[in-house]
């Protein structure tokens, strides 16, 4: 990965840290904005590595709970 890749997935991790701490899951979008007004390519990388990194969040979440469901004989979960 280049710099920018590297500082924008950095944040990104410490973004979503914040945002579970502070309750705000659309805390992001004023980090993006901030960026964007600075450095249209960090909001860029930012903004692509917290969605990917929530979309990975919402996928491990999903997998537990069907996992869970399975184990417990639970289908319709």
């Amino acid at each position: 990965m280049g710099v920018t890749e590297d500082l924008s997935d950095a944040l990104a991790r410490d973004v979503i840290a914040a945002m579970d701490e502070m309750g705000n899951d659309r805390f992001y979008m004023e980090v993006a904005k901030m960026l964007g007004s600075m450095s249209p390519s960090m909001e860029e990388g930012f903004m692509t590595a917290i969605r990917v990194r929530l979309a990975e969040q919402r996928g491990r979440d999903f997998l537990a709970k069907k996992l869970a469901a399975h184990r417990k004989g639970d289908a319709g979960v």
